[in-house]
């Protein structure tokens, strides 16, 4: 099934969980190449919304009518369980199934593939890459794990043979991949209801760069002290980014962000773009959606941005960035958990993660893949908080959070709406 003409030889394909940042981007692929393209989705959205718009026949819901017959292959999400119905009846239809990391893997294996990998900042590293390429006429395929904000899309389909992608960790996904380059930005405790432990991941990431050759190169960040016992195995030509000689200056906040910078900026050099180009493209970089995102100001004054900071680590450096460029303000967090296994495994990691916010209101865990074990809850996270930042509560409507801070914000105050859910409705709802 995976011979190199075999995608150019299908018409028809069904994506089960389209309305993924992912799988939406191979579907749209799919559709610029002409083919007809279905799926489905538990809910619409504004990814699904552009899909449609692009001529894809999108359900809510997954359900055996959602697809005929006479489909030629079906792709899948990796979040989509192995009793799915649609899943189901492709296999008793015996139509090819792909899961979407072993599409992404199919796409790169003719293409010079610069692969972004890492617990945090792949999606913004991979962003400001993409840049880079696109501004030194490099014409790129690009798939990134957000929506580009210069094009709203999280595909760029390039003519030339680069390919830029984040690698995804979670379930091994990015072992599919064919990469020259591989980037990794860090090594943190993440998905750990699939790797229950950092050695594990570890063992997932020398995996993934043993898939490089000797010529081929592995940046990392020196610094990471989880990422030193995997980059040490590698048989590549290895390079620590935060020695590349050049300052960014960038319109995004954070000394994260300065160091993504770096890593795209190594990539440049050993593309051979120049220096003063690349640094050229970083200053207007301005970031992705859902990324420290600016969102608007409401009527009396309230400053509203939105993250998809979803793990401790990646919360704590948001808020880091907010306090470093808001240092007056006041700064509200609205955090919705993510998962019920990564909240509870956790815990104690996320209740230290607050002390940059001045008042902080969570709501419900959004279960995202899981079922909920009854484990864990909301308010546990609340209690822990309390323990190192009194000034927090819990809410679990968003018609009630937007009530209680249209009562108690004030002018000047911000607003930064936190997390991989559906959080970032509480800000437009604000804005309306």
């Amino acid at each position: 099934m995976k011979e190199r003409n075999f995608l150019r030889q299908i018409k028809k394909i069904h994506f089960i969980g389209i309305g993924g940042i992912g799988i939406s981007a191979i579907a749209r692929m799919m559709l610029m190449q002409g083919k007809k393209v279905s799926g489905s989705d538990r809910f619409f959205s504004i990814i699904t919304d552009e899909l449609k718009k692009l001529g894809a026949e999108i359900y809510k819901g997954h359900r055996l009518s959602n697809f005929a017959s006479d489909t030629e292959l079906v792709v899948y999400t990796t979040a989509v369980s192995k009793n799915n119905p649609e899943l189901q009846k492709a296999k008793k239809l015996k139509i090819p199934s792909m899961s979407y990391p072993e599409m992404l893997g199919l796409i790169s294996r003719d293409k010079y593939t610069i692969a972004v990998s890492g617990a945090h900042g792949k999606t913004t590293t991979t962003a400001m890459i993409a840049k880079i390429l696109i501004d030194a006429k490099m014409d790129p395929t690009v798939i990134v794990g957000s929506l580009l904000k210069d094009c709203k899309s999280n595909l760029i389909i390039g003519k030339s043979k680069w390919f830029v992608c984040e690698a995804c960790e979670y379930k091994k996904a990015f072992l599919n991949l064919n990469p020259k380059i591989i980037i990794i930005t860090n090594i943190d405790n993440d998905h750990l209801d699939y790797y229950k432990n950092l050695k594990n991941i570890q063992k997932a990431f020398s995996q993934f760069i043993s898939k490089l050759n000797k010529e081929d190169f592995l940046i990392y960040n020196k610094k990471d002290s989880n990422s030193f016992p995997v980059v040490k195995k590698a048989k590549c030509r290895v390079i620590d980014y935060l020695k590349i000689d050049a300052r960014p200056d960038l319109k995004i906040p954070g000394v994260h962000n300065t160091e993504n910078a770096k890593a795209a900026l190594t990539v440049a050099k050993i593309l051979k773009i120049q220096k003063k180009k690349a640094l050229k493209s970083l200053k207007n970089f301005s970031g992705t959606w859902r990324r420290f995102e600016y969102k608007g100001r409401t009527k009396n004054g309230i400053e509203i941005y939105d993250d998809y900071a979803h793990h401790p680590t990646e919360i704590k450096a948001s808020l880091n960035a907010a306090r470093e460029n808001f240092k007056n303000n006041k700064i509200w967090c609205v955090f919705q958990p993510h998962l019920f296994s990564r909240t509870r495994l956790l815990l104690d990691d996320f209740a230290k993660s607050f002390n940059n916010a001045d008042f902080i209101i969570v709501t419900d865990i959004y279960a995202a893949r899981e079922k909920n074990d009854k484990k864990i809850h909301a308010k546990n996270l609340v209690k822990k908080i309390q323990k190192y930042n009194s000034n927090v509560v819990y809410i679990s409507y968003f018609s009630s959070i937007k009530k209680f801070i249209k009562k108690n914000a004030k002018k000047g105050d911000i607003i930064i709406t936190m997390g991989a859910g559906d959080i970032f409705k509480i800000g437009e709802n604000l804005l309306k």
